[in-house]
């Protein structure tokens, strides 16, 4: 069973990656340089392919700054910093890469649909307070019926399956999870900033953090500002 996974480098798409290889699957990982401020994921991307032993692993050149609208691919905009996990849940957050799923799972179904694969591991989160549009339920049905109408597979009836491991998982049970799984936490990069260290302010950091804190574990990444 072939399976390409999106893997960003993070602790949720490195949790899927482990989980498709702990499901059996022959694992292809694709990863974005949209030009994003936090490329430093990309790294911990490449890291994470190679302890997993994945079969291929593609970096795809998609320079979203052209565009901007977000403050992942404009500079201009300030990292929202230091918010609670009430205030993160209030509406989406200028973090919100306009219809960059959508972007990503067009390039990995053209991939899958390439290689003959089985299924597409996303590693998208509806409980994540961040609450993102196309993390979402509907949305992942909306694109499986894309994915079943706009290619030969679907239409010859063996459509490519999206598979979301995570999407009803709070962030301390994907750490669990991980754990479970092995994920080498000290290679993933969750942090929006663009410095050597988490910056530990940002809502990504600040939600991986929390899992880990109500856990009782420390988390192995270095933290600039806890």
């Amino acid at each position: 069973m072939k399976a390409v996974i999106l893997l960003s480098g993070g602790l949720d798409s490195s949790t899927i990656l482990y989980q498709a290889k702990a499901d059996g699957c022959e694992c292809y990982a694709i990863s974005f340089d949209y030009q994003q401020r936090h490329r430093r994921e990309l790294e911990s991307a490449k890291s994470i392919a190679l302890s997993a032993g994945v079969k291929v692993h593609q970096i795809v050149n998609c320079d979203l700054t052209v565009w901007g609208g977000s403050a992942l691919t404009d500079k201009r905009l300030e990292l929202p910093k230091k918010r609670t996990l009430a205030e993160m849940s209030q509406n989406i957050p200028i973090t919100y890469v306009p219809a960059r799923n959508t972007i990503f799972l067009s390039f990995a179904l053209a991939w899958a649909e390439t290689l003959e694969a089985d299924r597409i591991y996303i590693g998208v989160n509806a409980l994540d307070y961040s609450g993102y549009p196309d993390c979402r339920p509907d949305y992942i049905q909306a694109m499986q019926e894309v994915f079943r109408l706009g290619t030969k597979q679907g239409r010859e009836g063996n459509p490519i399956k999206i598979v979301t491991p995570l999407i009803d998982m709070k962030k301390t049970e994907i750490v669990q999870l991980g754990n479970k799984l092995g994920v080498p936490w000290e290679q993933t990069w969750s942090c929006y900033a663009s410095g050597e260290s988490a910056c530990g302010v940002c809502d990504a950091c600040r939600l991986r953090l929390a899992a880990f804190a109500e856990l009782g574990l420390q988390d192995p990444v270095p933290y600039a500002a806890v």
